[in-house]
């Protein structure tokens, strides 16, 4: 297997894990400040125990990188908490055309036709696939457009750090949003959260940013920022299997038409041509 396809498929594993996250975050009986800080401070150490980072350095992308990681993590949980997830979810990936569009100058890395097709198509199934759950836009989608500019700014920066200072920008990411956010909500409302949200915590700390990170990290050495910003794009779709999985709530029509549109542009995309040009080594 090339590592290009390695890449393909641990940013596949990142992309469902981060799935999980819509629902786990609506089932945490707190408030969005509280989800997100404790969420990021476990990650925090999964993800130390994980990666185990060495030899990284601080410098302007690297900062950059750290700052657009906590801005994203915590952004993403209040956009959830105050729309619905299906809004979160859109705004956040409609930062995908802005990769498209600072990818080659950025990163330098070419955008080729097979790029602005597989996405132009991912989009148009992913606005079928969330149509008919969008409300009227309201401060939560405020903050998931925020969301949406900290992912695109967090995938670019990843990319161009890659190796072991992506692997510290994740840590340090999650490290940072918790250090900021848990003082603040001690200091206003207090924690106060029961064991089954504990429970929920842990998953979505451990597993669903721990886990979920270390394999966007290790795809991104590997795989251009283009094509990595579309399979992403599957986590979208993931989240009605896990409803329909947890709560035995059925797709409607047009959202299983719009799920395998962007099934198909992604695995269009992956399949039919090297995902990228070149094996960049980390840095």
């Amino acid at each position: 297997m090339t590592a290009e396809r390695r890449g393909t498929l641990f940013l596949v594993a990142a992309a469902l894990l981060y799935s999980t996250g819509g629902l786990g975050i609506k089932a945490v009986d707190a408030p969005p400040l509280a989800v997100a800080g404790c969420r990021a401070a476990i990650a925090a150490v999964a993800l130390a125990a994980f990666l185990r980072p060495r030899g990284w350095r601080w410098t302007p992308t690297f900062a950059a990188a750290v700052a657009s990681y906590a801005m994203c993590v915590t952004t993403f949980v209040i956009a959830t908490k105050w729309t619905t997830a299906a809004n979160a979810v859109f705004l956040q990936f409609s930062g995908v055309i802005l990769i498209l569009l600072l990818a080659p100058r950025v990163l330098g890395e070419p955008r080729g036709p097979r790029d602005v097709a597989a996405i132009v198509v991912a989009l148009a199934g992913l606005s079928l696939l969330l149509f008919s759950k969008l409300e009227p836009p309201g401060a939560g989608d405020g903050v998931a457009v925020l969301s949406a500019i900290s992912y695109a700014a967090l995938i670019l920066l990843l990319r161009r750090e890659r190796g072991v200072s992506a692997d510290a920008a994740v840590t340090m990411g999650n490290a940072v949003a918790a250090s900021v956010l848990l003082p603040v909500v001690l200091m206003t409302t207090g924690i106060h959260i029961g064991a089954r949200s504990v429970a929920i915590l842990g998953w979505l700390g451990v597993v669903q940013i721990g886990v979920a990170a270390a394999c966007l990290t290790h795809g991104l050495r590997s795989v251009a920022a283009a094509p990595a910003a579309l399979i992403g794009m599957l986590e979208p779709v993931a989240n009605p299997i896990w409803v329909l999985l947890a709560l035995g709530e059925v797709p409607p029509v047009a959202s299983i038409v719009g799920g395998a549109m962007v099934i198909a542009a992604v695995a269009w995309r992956t399949s039919a041509t090297p995902v990228t040009t070149q094996v960049l080594p980390p840095e």
